[in-house]
């Protein structure tokens, strides 16, 4: 059993350093390139296995990292100019470019759909999404959970209407679930594991509801001048998702007291991890283009979009 006084140190763990790229950064000459990660995700293994430097030097480049909360708020440091490459789920970036975000896909890891899920309390007397009708549920906005919560009430028949939905930044919503405030939430790793680690129990995942991508985006005017450092940078990411993949508990072990996070949520979440980074194809652009339709038809984005503008042809 994990202390949960250990678990609830995820939440200031995984909010450190959200606000490091919360501007433009200046527009120094220097050959760098601008990374935004998250507390969880392949990017995060990148950074702690610390070989892009040495990837980018015959190029002349050197890294900087960034880290956030969720994708929402990298998505918007990468709009203002902030970071130059990152990683998100599906939602953000249907959100970024329906705001006008200069952005473009570069790559993606396989769908993860053991990787995020709705989870009700110890005690819930919930056993399907059906039963979820009335009740009060949690997610964040415009990060990855939220379509999938979206995707699950719609086939459960629930309109959004039929529910109210709180919308809270990752560790406001895990004290919120952990003090009973909320009927279900709709979380992605390592949340998502921490919660069921702690007696939150898995009312479904993202299987056969969403592929649960993880996206490489960089800056449309970046990526266009640097082809080769963006290519180098996601080279190295295949690299480092091929040795945690070999050892994943020992990758476990290794990220547990850099990030903060228990190694035991670790384990779970990178065990259900998707590694195997490979080009945007027209089938996960196809989904993309799915989640943007659903979202426009809810009214919860501004205008309709077409995903493969966004698409990168370098």
């Amino acid at each position: 059993m994990i202390a949960r006084r250990s678990i609830l140190a995820l939440a200031p763990a995984f909010a450190a350093g959200s606000l490091l790229a919360s501007g433009r950064r200046a527009q120094a000459a220097d050959m760098t390139i601008h990374v935004g990660f998250q507390k969880y995700g392949t990017l995060l293994l990148l950074k702690a296995a610390g070989t892009l430097d040495a990837a980018l030097a015959p190029l002349g480049f050197s890294v900087r990292w960034s880290e956030f909360l969720a994708g929402p708020p990298l998505m918007e440091a990468l709009n203002a100019g902030a970071i130059d490459f990152g990683i998100v789920g599906e939602t953000p970036p249907v959100f970024a470019q329906a705001a006008g975000t200069p952005f473009v896909y570069v790559a993606a890891d396989p769908p993860a759909v053991h990787g995020e899920g709705i989870v009700v309390p110890p005690g819930s007397t919930a056993k399907t999404v059906a039963d979820l009708r009335g009740k009060h549920l949690l997610t964040t906005k415009g990060a990855n959970a939220n379509y999938l919560l979206v995707a699950a009430l719609q086939k459960a028949g629930i309109s959004l209407k039929d529910v109210q939905i709180s919308y809270l930044a990752p560790p406001d919503a895990f004290a919120a679930f952990r003090n009973g405030n909320v009927d279900a939430w709709c979380c992605w790793d390592p949340l998502f594991a921490a919660a069921e680690l702690t007696g939150g129990r898995l009312l479904v995942d993202a299987d056969g509801l969403a592929p649960n991508h993880q996206f490489f985006l960089a800056r449309r005017d970046f990526a266009t001048k640097n082809p080769q450092v963006v290519h180098t940078t996601v080279a190295a990411v295949g690299a480092t998702e091929k040795q945690v993949q070999a050892d994943t508990d020992a990758a476990a072990i290794k990220l547990g007291p850099a990030t903060g996070i228990p190694v035991p949520v670790l384990k779970k979440a990178l065990a259900r991890t998707a590694y195997g980074v490979g080009p945007m194809t027209p089938a996960i652009l196809a989904n993309q283009q799915m989640i943007a339709d659903t979202f426009f038809g809810l009214g919860l984005i501004p205008r309709k979009i077409t995903v493969t503008d966004n698409a990168w042809a370098g």
